[in-house]
């Protein structure tokens, strides 16, 4: 993991088209405003668990419905 400091409005760049910028802090609340293209998808990590977690429930409930489906049609 790579560790930075950075103070009020200064940036973090990713790669040449992403930028992380420190907008506000308040205690140990940092708010960070992120400028990236639009088919970069950004999430917040528990969001981004989420989805992946629905799309693997989606994904095996589908495999599951194959194979019933299969199970009839042999029989």
């Amino acid at each position: 993991m790579l560790v930075l400091t950075r103070k009020l409005q200064e940036v973090i760049k990713i790669g040449e088209d992403i930028e992380l910028t420190v907008l506000s802090i308040d205690g140990d609340q940092v708010k960070i405003g992120i400028s990236a293209p639009k088919h970069i998808e950004i999430h917040r990590k528990e969001v981004f668990l989420s989805i992946k977690q629905e799309n693997y429930q989606a994904a095996s409930t589908s495999l599951n419905t194959f194979k019933a489906l299969k199970k009839l049609k042999n029989t």
